[in-house]
C-alpha cells in the first residue's frame, strides 16, 4: 500500500512539474478582428513591446504602439494567486473601468469609486468578479479607486474565465507607474486612453501575451504558450497548494 501512494505522489508531482514547465497552447480567437500584441524577449522580463492590430477583411494592421508595458516582478508564465507573474496565453479583453470618466470607449465601462472592488478571495462565490461593496470581500480583494491612478483607466483580461480559486484574480490592462506590476499588463496613460477609445466589443477584442510573438498574417493570429495547467481539475487541493508554491519559488 505504501509503495502505491508513493507511485500516485511521484505521478502527480511530475504532472504538476510538467504543468508549471511545459504550458498548454492557445489559439487566438477566429472571430477577433482587434488583436493587443505584448510581446518580451524572454519570460523572466518585466517589460515588453506592446501593438494594437485591426483586421481588416484578411489583412490585419498595425494601430497603435509599438509601446512599452510593464509586466510582473516576475515576468510571465503560469499565473497564481498572490505570484507576481503575468499570465501569457490568448485571452478576451471584456469589462473596462477606470478612476476617471469614460475616455470615449465602446467597452462595457463603470467609473469607479470607494466601493468597487475586484474580488481576489478564492473562498468568495464572486471570486475574480468586480463587486459593488461598502466592505471589501475579503482576502487579498483589491479597492479599484483607493489603488490610485494606475487605474484612472483599465480593461479586465479574461485570463480565468471559469472563475476557478487559485488560477489567479484581477488581471488588468492599466496605466502604468513605470514599475514592474503583479501580474497586470501597464502601459503609458496615453497608450490606454488610445486603446480604450479603439476597443469594441462587437470586434470580439483579444490579447496575446508571449515570448517573440511574432505580428498577425493575414488572416490568421499568433498562437502562444498558455500560462494554464491542464487537467487541473484532476489535483487534489494540496497538489495545487505545491504547484503555486513551486511557481513562487521559480525565476521565470
Amino acid at each position: 500500500m505504501l509503495l502505491l501512494w508513493s507511485m500516485r505522489f511521484f505521478v502527480l508531482l511530475g504532472m504538476a512539474v510538467s504543468f508549471v514547465a511545459f504550458p498548454a497552447m492557445a489559439n487566438a480567437d477566429p472571430a477577433s478582428t482587434q488583436l493587443i500584441v505584448v510581446s518580451a524577449a524572454k519570460q523572466s522580463d518585466q517589460t515588453a513591446t506592446l501593438t494594437a492590430y485591426q483586421r481588416q477583411g484578411t489583412t490585419w494592421r498595425p494601430i497603435i504602439g509599438p509601446a512599452l508595458a510593464h509586466l510582473g516582478t516576475l515576468g510571465m508564465g503560469v499565473p497564481a494567486d498572490n505570484v507576481s507573474r503575468t499570465p501569457m496565453g490568448t485571452f478576451r479583453l471584456d469589462q473596462a473601468f477606470g478612476r476617471q470618466a469614460n475616455p470615449g470607449t465602446a467597452m462595457p465601462y463603470f467609473r469607479s469609486t470607494q466601493q468597487d472592488w475586484w474580488d481576489e478571495n478564492p473562498s468568495s462565490p464572486t471570486y475574480n468578479t468586480h463587486v459593488r461593496s461598502s466592505t471589501s470581500p475579503g482576502g487579498d480583494s483589491e479597492n479599484l479607486y483607493d489603488s490610485g491612478p494606475v487605474y484612472d483607466y483599465a480593461v479586465n483580461i479574461a485570463h480565468n474565465p471559469t472563475r476557478t480559486p487559485g488560477r489567479a484574480s484581477g488581471m488588468f490592462l492599466h496605466v502604468t507607474d513605470g514599475q514592474p506590476t503583479q501580474g497586470c499588463v501597464a502601459t503609458d496613460r496615453n497608450t490606454m486612453i488610445a486603446l480604450l477609445r479603439w476597443l469594441d466589443p462587437k470586434q470580439t477584442p483579444t490579447i496575446s501575451i508571449g515570448v517573440n510573438v511574432p505580428a498577425p498574417t493575414s488572416g490568421s493570429a499568433p498562437v502562444v504558450p498558455a500560462g494554464d495547467l491542464p487537467g487541473r481539475d484532476l489535483l487534489p487541493s494540496w497538489l495545487l497548494d505545491l504547484i503555486a508554491t513551486v511557481q513562487r519559488m521559480l525565476p521565470v
